[in-house]
């Protein structure tokens, strides 16, 4: 027996690769599937069973087009219904893959068909869980985004949670591993640890919501305090995964289409498509297309794509470095955006040679920025989380976080300059980005954000007041 934890950072998510005597069976696929065709062929081993833990909000599964390249059956827990072929599974219904079992844990609350997958070994051991997005290490599955499907509150699905987690998961052996579906980062829970292997034992005496004696009213509080609206996207990737999707090698090939940069503006404006720039914020400044959004693919590309643009059918044409063109396609469609137009040939170099109209941000550093800022006078807005600012900020600075862009930029006065920073200079050159697509223009980005102001003598301060907090 093998288990192989396959996690990709840029989404905080966990695949797994279980081989025994040559049968295999992976659990939460991502969408681009040729790597795991791969890896079956190089380990000789056919792919037995295709395991999905609940119906993902954040990323788009590989599950439909490897189970059409395999043939091997998608299984899901009880209360999924599936608009393509799919197994239901029973609680305690059992599978065979090679010499262990895989039994089906039916542990619903973060959503109704959530199930959490028990691996028993070769000589009949309960031996690891795959759980989902039901236990996380350090953390438990938000209970809020299934709400609408499931016809209840967040505090009952909270509910249906805390009995779930005590009457299956902490029933188990201190010594059984956990393999959770996501880490640190993800939006599908509030206090994730970066770690992302543990056990039973370690959960049991570490994570809040596992806590002892805990009562179902204590443990609805805590899970439901402090929860973020979720992205707008979520719902869309729960439907890809309902429903199906597009082949991931049909959006490659679109995405991968170079458009000359003679045709660029024409093919942008017949389209409707949103012009993607995912340059490192030190390039976009400098100089880039009028109107372009930068999300650079360095950072947390997929998961700010989602949650700033939402709509999953927005057209899209890239402007990436030269040779990224096929890993941004592939990042996109992990989050379901699969109405990539293609990418400017010769990327921003191509642009600027020919000619065409430039644009650059107002970008200077934190040592210029310490130089020219007037206390009680000048406007600063924090667009970092906020318990990134409650922790330290710029006194008297504003806390508008990025991921309310949308909301707060109307409340912008044009005639009134502020300073913009975030904790490095990413997500900051992403709001300078979109305000400039918006026409504003009255703002000073501050490269290298709070990390690099903090080493000033502005005055900064801990005390969060709640006027200056906006969403």
């Amino acid at each position: 027996m093998k288990i192989e934890q396959i996690y990709t950072g840029c989404l905080a998510q966990g695949a797994y690769y279980i081989t025994s005597n040559g049968e295999a069976a992976i659990i939460d696929p991502l969408r681009e599937i040729q790597p795991y065709l791969d890896r079956l062929e190089r380990d000789e081993v056919k792919l037995k069973y295709i395991f999905e833990t609940h119906f993902h909000a954040d990323f788009v599964s590989g599950h439909v087009d490897l189970s059409k390249e395999t043939q091997a059956p998608i299984v899901y827990g009880p209360n999924a219904t599936c608009e393509f072929d799919c197994i239901s599974a029973k609680d305690g219904q059992k599978f065979k893959v090679g010499n262990i079992t895989i039994k089906a844990l039916h542990t619903p609350g973060h959503t109704m068909e959530s199930t959490t997958y028990l691996l028993i070994d070769e000589n009949g051991k309960d031996h690891a869980i795959f759980s989902g997005d039901t236990l996380f290490i350090g953390d438990v599955g938000r209970p809020d985004l299934a709400q609408k499907a499931a016809g209840m509150t967040q505090d009952q699905l909270a509910g249906i949670l805390y009995h779930s987690l005590r009457d299956k998961i902490m029933t188990l052996a201190d010594d059984v591993i956990v393999y959770p579906a996501h880490g640190a980062g993800s939006a599908c829970g509030k206090n994730m640890s970066k770690e992302t292997v543990s056990t039973i034992g370690n959960q049991k005496a570490t994570n809040y919501a596992l806590r002892a004696n805990m009562t179902e009213a204590e443990f609805i509080e805590e899970v439901t305090d402090g929860l973020l609206p979720p992205p707008a996207y979520f719902s869309m990737n729960v439907a890809m995964n309902k429903q199906g999707y597009e082949s991931f090698e049909s959006v490659l090939h679109n995405g991968m289409k170079a458009i000359d940069v003679k045709e660029f503006e024409a093919v942008a404006e017949e389209t409707g498509a949103l012009i993607l720039d995912t340059r490192k914020s030190a390039d976009f400044h400098k100089g880039f297309i009028p109107q372009s959004i930068n999300i650079g693919i360095n950072g947390d590309f997929a998961p700010w794509v989602g949650t700033l643009i939402a709509n999953v059918k927005q057209p899209i044409i890239l402007v990436t470095e030269v040779g990224l063109e096929e890993e941004t396609v592939t990042r996109l469609s992990r989050v379901g955006f699969d109405s990539i137009i293609g990418h400017l040939d010769g990327g921003f170099e191509a642009w600027e040679k020919a000619g065409f109209e430039v644009d650059t941000v107002n970008r200077i550093s934190a040592e210029q920025f310490a130089s020219q800022f007037k206390i009680e006078e000048d406007k600063v807005i924090d667009i970092r989380k906020e318990t990134e600012y409650s922790a330290e900020h710029i006194d008297d600075a504003y806390n508008k976080p990025l991921a309310f862009i949308n909301d707060w930029v109307k409340d912008i006065n044009p005639n009134e300059h502020f300073y913009l920073h975030c904790a490095g200079g990413y997500r900051s050159m992403i709001a300078a980005s979109i305000l400039q697509a918006r026409g504003f223009r009255n703002f000073t980005e501050i490269e290298g954000g709070f990390g690099a102001i903090a080493k000033t003598n502005i005055p900064k301060s801990d005390f969060v007041c709640q006027s200056k907090v906006l969403k």
